[in-house]
């Protein structure tokens, strides 16, 4: 019995408290199957900046891969921003050139994102990675296999698509290794893959969520713009297409009619010229119905680089590059004249270069409602440039033509030549290129072709008696143009007829009856 106060004590190595130091010591049900990473000194805090997918060297690679990726993409996109303006050698599309320049902002864009939040791999990002190349693999599918998108966009728009769905794989793979990285050094740092985000973490998760999903929807309307395109290219043209400017780009050339009359000899052919917009929006129209009527035998209109089904020229482009363009068409498809040129609106600004460079072959010259030459600066202002690059940037979003497809019933033709041929990517290109040098180089070639014009030419104005009412100088305008030659035939003022002359009866009427005097006096 021991002692109340002490007593001998058993020794610790003793069998018996042995087998309670076991017993303490056992497993069960309460036992922890990983270390305690706080109580270990082995293991560092979650928060410990030490704990990074950088400490792996495959990471660090990709970084400065996707880095370089960047730098490549920002230089192909400078050269891009730049053609839109001055076109390097080699680098010109048939098309707008605003297709090529959205695909290497959608790649520059992807890349940017990933080295913002190249640190923070998510899920959601992910999935939306896999439906953007998804996506963008099928616009490659639509510029490479269609073959008018192909030819409008070249080598250029192309490899634009091809590397942006290149970069969208990229970002998708670089963004899974991330990940991978991230889980092996928690694992290896703290001991466990941590699944808990601080509120930054959360913050850059939500908005690279968001620009991926911007960045999707971009593509998705441009798929659909593209989808739009391709069934627009089964519109084949009226006429021939012919190789101009050494091979660069083709221009549509059409002509209907007689070249005789019925006792065999040969009589003026109509040069039509449309003003803002197309001939085939509402001009051609018109001259076959002249032709019905029989006040002209023939006539013929070649669409300017840009409009309808011609191509688009490199820029810069004037004036008289554009008429040097159309004459090398009339070349080739054999048509050599005589003329009677007959042109509205800023139209009468291309047809009188023509007109002084043939000289001899003009027969007659109609102008309707014609534009100044002062009012180019109008043209050429720096305001209407900028919101036409802003609106050729966007443009292949479709905000307008997906609407119109869908909802207005637009048609082909409608896109193509009609009433909604202003908002296709080329019209736009047209006429920014017209916009930003219509007060330098078109006003100087201009110029020059004043000061050699045949004073001889039967010259008709019409004018718009609507366009007098809003404009208080455009009736003094007016007056200058009928001196354009010493041989003024008519002058005619159409009331309540809108600039475009011919949309009314009596503007219809008018046309046609000087049309006929001048192809008959020829």
């Amino acid at each position: 019995m021991n002692k109340l106060w002490g007593g001998s004590k058993r020794n610790d190595d003793s069998p018996r408290d042995s087998l309670d130091q076991e017993g303490e010591n056992a497993a069960n049900e309460h036992t922890r199957l990983l270390p305690n990473r706080l109580e270990s000194t082995n293991y560092l805090s979650p928060d410990d900046p030490a704990v990074s997918p950088y400490n792996l060297w495959s990471v660090r690679i990709v970084r400065y891969l996707t880095i370089l990726f960047t730098i490549l993409t920002f230089v192909w996109w400078t050269i891009l921003l730049v053609s839109v303006f001055v076109t390097p050698p080699g680098f010109d599309t048939r098309g707008s050139g605003f297709f090529p320049f959205s695909y290497s902002s959608l790649a520059l864009a992807n890349l940017l994102f990933t080295l913002v939040f190249f640190a923070i791999p998510s899920k959601s990002v992910r999935i939306l990675s896999i439906i953007l190349g998804a996506l963008l693999l099928v616009n490659a599918i639509l510029v490479i296999s269609v073959e008018k998108t192909r030819h409008e966009e070249g080598w250029v728009g192309m490899v634009s698509v091809l590397w942006a769905l290149l970069m969208a794989i990229w970002t998708l793979l670089t963004d899974r290794l991330v990940l991978w990285g991230k889980i092996e050094e928690e694992e290896r740092l703290t001991g466990r893959a941590e699944t808990r985000r601080t509120l930054g973490e959360w913050s850059a998760v939500l908005l690279s969520t968001i620009s991926m999903v911007i960045l999707a929807l971009a593509v998705v309307l441009t798929t659909c713009t593209l989808i739009i395109r391709a069934l627009d290219a089964g519109l084949a043209p009226p006429g021939e297409l012919y190789w101009v400017d050494g091979d660069k780009y083709m221009i549509h050339v059409y002509c209907h009619g007689n070249k005789t009359d019925s006792k065999g000899t040969k009589v003026p052919t109509v040069l039509l010229e449309g003003g803002e917009g197309p001939v085939e929006d509402g001009l051609w129209q018109f001259a076959d119905a002249a032709i019905n009527n029989g006040s002209i035998s023939r006539y013929c209109f070649v669409d300017r680089p840009g409009l309808a089904w011609s191509d688009t020229a490199p820029s810069p482009l004037s004036a008289g590059m554009a008429v040097e363009a159309v004459s090398e068409a009339l070349a080739r498809a054999g048509e050599d004249g005589p003329w009677v040129i007959a042109s509205a609106g800023i139209g009468a600004i291309y047809s009188r270069i023509l007109s002084a460079r043939h000289g001899r072959d003009i027969k007659g010259i109609l102008l309707i409602d014609p534009l100044h030459e002062d009012d180019l600066a109008v043209v050429g202002s720096p305001t209407r440039g900028f919101m036409l690059w802003l609106w050729g940037i966007i443009s292949p979003l479709g905000f307008d033509r997906i609407p119109g497809a869908l909802f207005q019933g637009r048609t082909k033709e409608d896109r193509v030549w009609g009433q909604s041929a202003y908002q296709g990517g080329k019209y736009i290109f047209s006429k920014l290129q017209e916009n930003l040098v219509a007060d330098t180089l078109t006003k100087r070639d201009l110029a020059s072709s004043s000061a050699i014009q045949n004073p001889d030419v039967p010259l008709s104005l019409i004018s718009s008696g609507e366009k007098m009412k809003e404009d208080d100088g455009w009736e003094d305008k007016q007056r200058d143009l009928s001196q354009l030659t010493h041989n003024l035939q008519h002058w005619d003022v159409v009331h309540n007829a809108p600039h475009q002359v011919w949309r009314t009866g009596k503007g219809r009427e008018v046309i046609e009856k000087r049309l006929k005097q001048l192809v008959n006096s020829a």
